[in-house]
């Protein structure tokens, strides 16, 4: 069985792992770095960007793959896909037009509008700064702080809240108007209420109608401990063995679900099946789960929480997500736990360490327990480099996450370099503090 893999950090390692479990399977690569663990998976591996649709073209022709696998939202936006597709090869990764749901924060936004979905927001779209200052003045009036964000993608990097990386409302609407100014993320901007809460994610495997739920996962996109710094691609992330969170209920978890499960449905309706993983990612609320986002693709980090998990071999989900019969199998994960830590260079993500050598002792990782994923780092002469983006991922599996976050731990002392990780994720202190949140807002709603 041939599969085209596209991309080339940590959470393609993960699928390039959870892949190469079938003995079947020969795996071949297009990433634009040399990662070293996909790279040794690998039967053959092109090194081209990741958007290049005649660099896909041309390596599908060559290698001639059964099925494709498109990790990251990039090639997705540029219409990866769509090229597999039509060279009549199955793929595992929205067309472009069902990506929209990640790829224009406004499409997300009008969608769930228009099909009354629920777990929406308030919410207001600009292409020029006419009528910003009037729309945020209108929900300050109400008390409600803004999140400002590009509509288009900006490697999770592009979000600035209120409280959090932006003063006030005020300095909201200056940040609007960079966005506009620069053009970045598309030139285009989405002012949201603000939603107070604790944050989690949720992934399905869908086959353009029926979806199969993984375990949900927390995310940590701050770059520091405590949960402060600039918004990054994600630090880390942990799952529980009974596949919530300890802050979830069986109701909480039941409706971001039915939200997942509309959505497919809607965007069915409005622009063709969606065939791939779709991430949710929400904010339980005191009035239950919202929708801060969606994603057209496994989360980075959260991929390394659930493909290790998962019982099945991944290429069987794969199967049926491009033949429309995941309701045919039963998706099954390990009543385990997961913590995932991320390594990134110094400086990371406003002006991060470049073109320096990082040292990953394998074997001394793999005495541990603690699973090794390869991010943004490249292989040259024998050695790694920085690339300036997160650089390796480090994971825990066991039966809880305190010993999840142990090993972790354990393992961090064989990468040296010019990195950091954040050592708080996983810890009970950190856990305890989001039960004690939602706990707080309910007793007040």
């Amino acid at each position: 069985m041939k599969v085209l893999l596209i991309g080339g950090g940590a959470r393609e390692h993960a699928i390039a792992e959870a892949l190469k479990k079938s003995p079947s399977v020969k795996l071949y690569t297009l990433m634009k770095n040399r990662n070293p663990g996909i790279y040794r998976l690998s039967e053959k591996v092109s090194l081209k960007p990741e958007t290049d649709l005649e660099a896909i073209k041309s390596f599908a022709e060559e290698v001639k793959p059964d099925i494709a696998v498109i990790g990251p939202e990039a090639p997705l936006e540029a219409g990866a896909a769509d090229v597999l597709w039509d060279m009549g090869v199955p793929t595992v990764g929205p067309r472009k037009e069902a990506a929209q749901i990640e790829t224009s924060k406004e499409f997300m936004r009008e969608l769930m509008k228009k099909y009354s979905i629920k777990g929406s927001v308030e919410y207001a779209s600009f292409d020029t700064y006419e009528g910003v200052e009037e729309y945020i003045d209108s929900l300050s009036e109400r008390g409600i702080d803004v999140v400002v964000k590009p509509v288009g993608l900006t490697g999770g990097k592009g979000v600035k809240v209120v409280g959090e990386q932006l003063k006030d409302n005020e300095e909201a609407k200056g940040y609007a108007r960079e966005i506009l100014e620069k053009k970045i993320g598309g030139g285009k901007v989405v002012i949201e209420e603000k939603l107070v809460g604790v944050e989690f994610t949720l992934h399905g495997f869908v086959d353009g109608k029926n979806i199969a739920f993984t375990p949900a996962v927390q995310d940590h996109p701050h770059a520091y401990e405590g949960d402060r710094g600039p918004i990054t691609g994600g630090m880390g992330s942990y799952s529980c063995p009974d596949h919530k969170l300890p802050f979830l209920t069986d109701r909480d978890l039941e409706e971001a679900k039915e939200i997942m499960r509309e959505t497919v449905e809607a965007i069915r309706k409005e622009v063709g099946p969606y065939q791939g993983i779709l991430y949710g990612q929400f904010m339980l609320t005191a009035d239950g789960p919202k929708v801060v986002e969606y994603n057209a693709r496994f989360g980075d980090p959260e991929a390394m929480n659930i493909l290790p998990l998962l019982k099945n071999h991944f290429l069987e989900i794969c199967e049926a997500i491009v033949n429309g019969t995941l309701d045919r199998i039963n998706v099954e994960f390990e009543r385990k736990a997961s913590v995932c830590k991320y390594v990134a260079p110094k400086g990371y993500p406003t002006n991060p360490v470049k073109g320096k050598v990082i040292k990953v002792e394998e074997e001394k990782i793999r005495e541990t327990g603690a699973l090794l994923y390869y991010a943004s780092v490249d292989e040259r002469d024998g050695k790694l480099y920085l690339t300036g983006s997160r650089s390796v991922a480090l994971v825990g599996i066991s039966e809880n996450i305190e010993e999840c976050e142990r090993i972790v731990e354990e393992a961090m002392k064989y990468i040296e370099g010019e990195v950091f990780h954040r050592r708080d994720i996983g810890k009970i202190e950190l856990i305890k503090k989001r039960i004690e949140m939602i706990r707080k807002l309910r007793s007040n709603s």
